[in-house]
C-alpha cells in the first residue's frame, strides 16, 4: 500500500511546479491536525494514509517532521491539541514551531506527550524520507538516501529509486542510482522477467553487495519429503551420510518433522528395563538373564508390547526410515527460473572475481619486487663488483630514510621535501659509504670473513649512533598528499599510490643503471674490474678507483631506496635488518654483479612470497621461511643464478 501511495505524491512532485505547489500546498500544523489520532497513536493500519496526506501536501517542512518524528521528537501539547517539536531542558521543554520554526518558550513537562512510534510505524517513515530524499537539492543528502537504501534495502525503496533516476543530474549519483536499482530489482521485481533481467545486468559486478544479493537469492532451507516434490525449487539432493549430511543429522531431521520416532538409546532401555523391575522379572524375563543386547532388548520389546514404555527403534529402523524418505536443500526463491539466473550470474562473476584477484595478486608481487630491487641493487653492484659481503647495507637504507625524516623538519612542503630528501640522500650515503671503503673495506679485500665480521660490527654501531641520536620510536617520513591515495581499477584489484611510485623509482634507477654501465667510461671500467681486475689494470684501469666509486654508488643508491621505502614502512634503527636478508637473497639467486640478474631474482623473491602469503595469509613468518627454504632448493641446481657472471671473473 505504502509503495502506491509514495509513487503517487512523487509524481505529484514531479508534475507541479514549486510556485504552484506552495500555492496549494496547507500549513503542516493543518494537515496534522487533519490526522490527529493517526499522529498521536500511529500503527501499521493509519500510518501508510497518514504518510499519503504528508506527501500530497507538498511542503517543504514535510522532510524536516518525518525526521523528528521517526526519532520522536515531535510532542503533543494538551492545552492547545497542537503538535510541536521539543527538546527536554531543565525544568520541562524547549518548543519549536512545526511550520515556521520560530522558537515558542518554554512550557511545563506536564503539558507535553511524547509521541513514540513504533518500530513498524518508523520503518515506514523511513522508506517516505527516502523518497524525498532522493530528490533532494542538496547532493549530500541524495548520497545519504542512497548510503540509507544500501545499508537496509527494501521493497517499498525501489519504486522512489525509480523515478529519481531521470532527473538527476550528478552523473556519479546517477550511476549509483541504476547500480542500486539493478540490486533491488533483483530482489523485489514486479514480475519475473524484471528480476532476471536485473540479474543478468550484474554478470559484470565485482561489487560485494551484487554477490550478497544473489546469495540472497541462492539461499537455501534444508527440508524432508517421503516422495520428492514437483512443485517445489530444489537446490540439491543430500544423501545421508555424506559429507554434506550424517546419518545421525538425518535421523535427527526425520525426529524433528515428526516423521520418525526418536532412535532408543542403551541408556534409555537400561534405565526402563530398571524401572520395571519386579519380584527379579521384567517383562517375566528374570533379571539374570539379562546379559546381553539382545537379551535387554528383547525384555524392552516385552514392555513396549504391554504399552509401558515406547516401542523399541534400533538402527535397522533407523536406516529404514532415511531409507523411505528424500532429504533435500529447498530455495527460499520459489521460481527455478530465477535461481537458474541467479546461479549462472554468481558463476561468472566468480569466475571475474577470481581473474582480478589474480592481476591483484601479481600487482601485490610486482609491488614487493620493485622494493626489493630498490633495496638489493646496491648490494648487487658493491657484491659484484667487489665481492665484498657488506652486511651494513641495510643501515645505508636506514640512512637514507632518517635523512628523508630530517628534510622534512626544516622543508614542510612534503613534495618539496621529497625532491630534496632524494638526492641528499644519495649525497650522504655515498659519502658514508666511500668513507666505509678507505677506512675499513680497502685492508680487508680477499679476506671475506673479516670483511663479514667487520662490516657487521659496523652495522651494530650505526643501529646504536642511530638509536642516540633518534631515540628508539618510529619516525614518521610522510608522503605528499598526491601519494596519499590509492590506484583502484575495480572493486578487487588496487594499489597504493607510494608503491606504484616506489615501482616508478625501480624503473628509473634500471634504466639509469643500465646506461651508466654500458653508455658511460665508468660503466665500462666497472664491466672490465668485475670480469678480470687484473687484465683491466695491465690496460690502466685503477682498480682501487673503480672499487671506491662502486661502494660509494652502491651506498648511495641504498640511501635513496632508504627514503622510499620510508614513505610507506616505519623509519627506525632497525628498519635495515629487515631487507638485508632479502637484499642478499635476491642478489644471489639473480646472478652476483648483474642488474638484469638482481631485476630477475627480485621478481622471483617478490612473487614467490606473495604466492606462499596467498595460501597461509595469516602467518607472514611462515611464508618467509617457506621462501627462504625455495631459494635454498633453488641455488643448488643453479648456484650461479639466474643470470650468470660471463667472463674469467664467472669462474672464480
Amino acid at each position: 500500500m505504502i509503495i502506491r501511495l509514495v509513487c503517487c505524491a512523487l509524481a505529484i512532485c514531479l508534475g507541479l511546479s514549486g510556485a504552484q505547489a506552495q500555492t496549494n500546498a496547507a500549513p503542516l500544523q493543518s494537515v496534522l491536525q487533519a490526522n490527529a489520532d493517526a499522529v498521536a497513536n500511529p500503527s501499521r493500519g493509519t500510518v501508510d494514509g497518514l504518510v499519503a496526506a504528508l506527501l500530497a501536501a507538498d511542503l517543504p517542512t514535510v522532510p524536516v517532521f518525518l525526521e523528528r518524528w521517526r526519532d520522536r521528537a515531535v510532542y503533543l501539547r494538551a492545552s492547545d491539541g497542537l503538535f510541536y517539536y521539543a527538546t527536554q531542558v531543565e525544568g520541562g521543554y524547549a518548543l519549536t514551531d512545526v511550520d515556521s520554526g520560530a522558537d515558542l518558550g518554554r512550557v511545563a513537562a506536564a503539558e507535553m506527550t511524547e509521541l513514540r512510534p513504533n518500530a513498524g510505524v518508523r520503518r515506514v517513515i523511513g522508506s517516505a524520507l527516502v523518497a524525498f530524499q532522493l530528490l533532494d537539492d542538496d547532493p549530500a543528502r541524495r548520497m545519504a538516501a542512497l548510503d540509507a537504501i544500501d545499508r537496509s534495502p527494501a521493497e517499498d525503496q525501489l519504486e522512489p529509486l525509480r523515478l529519481s533516476i531521470a532527473d538527476e543530474a550528478d552523473p556519479l549519483l546517477k550511476a549509483r542510482k541504476i547500480r542500486l536499482e539493478r540490486l533491488l530489482a533483483a530482489r523485489f521485481g514486479e514480475t519475473a522477467e524484471v528480476r532476471i533481467a536485473a540479474i543478468e545486468s550484474l554478470r559484470g559486478d565485482l561489487g560485494v553487495d551484487a554477490r550478497a544479493v544473489l546469495n540472497l537469492i541462492l539461499s537455501t532451507t534444508p527440508a524432508v519429503f517421503a516422495e520428492l516434490p514437483s512443485d517445489r525449487n530444489i537446490a540439491a539432493v543430500l544423501e545421508p551420510g555424506s559429507d554434506a549430511l550424517s546419518e545421525a543429522e538425518a535421523y535427527a531431521r526425520l525426529v524433528e518433522a515428526d516423521l520418525a520416532p526418536p532412535l532408543t538409546g542403551v541408556a534409555a532401555i537400561r534405565d526402563a528395563l530398571i524401572a520395571a523391575i519386579a519380584d527379579g522379572q521384567v517383562a517375566g524375563i528374570p533379571v539374570a538373564s539379562l546379559t546381553t543386547d539382545a537379551a535387554r532388548e528383547a525384555a524392552y520389546e516385552a514392555l513396549a508390547a504391554t504399552g509401558v514404555v515406547p516401542p523399541l527403534v534400533t538402527l535397522e529402523d533407523q536406516a529404514a526410515a532415511l531409507a523411505a524418505h528424500h532429504f533435500v536443500l529447498l530455495y527460499a526463491e520459489p521460481d527455478p527460473a530465477i535461481t537458474a539466473a541467479a546461479e549462472e550470474t554468481l558463476e561468472a562473476i566468480s569466475l571475474k572475481v577470481n581473474l582480478n584477484q589474480t592481476a591483484d595478486l601479481a600487482l601485490d608481487g610486482l609491488s614487493l619486487a620493485s622494493i626489493y630491487f630498490l633495496a638489493a641493487i646496491g648490494l648487487a653492484i658493491t657484491f659484484g663488483v667487489m665481492g665484498v659481503i657488506n652486511m651494513a647495507h641495510g643501515e645505508f637504507i636506514m640512512m637514507g630514510a632518517y635523512t628523508g625524516y630530517v628534510v622534512q623538519l626544516f622543508i614542510p612542503d612534503y613534495t618539496l621535501s621529497l625532491i630534496v630528501a632524494l638526492p641528499l640522500a644519495f649525497a650522504v650515503t655515498f659519502g658514508a659509504g666511500v668513507a666505509m671503503e678507505r677506512l675499513v673495506i680497502r685492508w680487508l679485500y680477499h679476506r671475506p670473513l673479516e670483511t663479514l665480521l667487520a662490516t657487521f660490527g659496523i652495522s651494530i654501531a650505526l643501529q646504536q649512533l642511530a638509536k642516540n641520536i633518534f631515540g628508539t620510536q618510529a619516525r614518521p617520513l610522510t608522503s605528499p598528499e598526491w601519494l596519499s591515495g590509492t590506484l583502484t581499477f575495480n572493486e578487487v584489484v588496487s594499489i597504493s599510490m607510494i608503491r606504484v611510485a616506489i615501482f616508478v623509482l625501480a624503473l628509473i634507477f634500471l634504466g639509469l643503471l643500465i646506461y651508466i654501465l654500458k653508455r658511460t667510461r665508468l660503466g665500462l671500467e666497472v664491466r672490465a674490474v668485475t670480469q678480470n681486475p687484473g687484465m683491466a689494470a695491465s690496460m690502466g684501469i685503477n682498480p682501487d678507483r673503480i672499487n671506491m666509486l662502486t661502494f660509494g654508488l652502491g651506498s648511495g643508491i641504498a640511501g635513496i631506496a632508504g627514503v622510499a621505502i620510508g614513505l610507506y614502512a616505519k623509519v627506525t634503527s632497525e628498519m635495515g635488518s629487515e631487507y638485508i636478508v632479502q637484499s642478499f637473497m635476491t642478489v644471489v639467486v639473480g646472478g652476483v654483479g648483474n642488474v638484469w640478474g638482481t631485476l630477475a631474482g627480485a621478481t622471483l623473491i617478490g612473487f614467490l612470497q606473495k604466492g606462499i602469503e596467498f595460501f597461509n595469509p595469516s602467518n607472514t613468518l611462515a611464508a618467509q621461511t617457506y621462501m627462504i627454504l625455495f631459494i635454498i632448493l633453488f641455488i643448488q641446481f643453479r648456484p650461479k643464478g639466474i643470470i650468470a657472471l660471463k667472463g674469467r671473473a664467472a669462474g672464480d
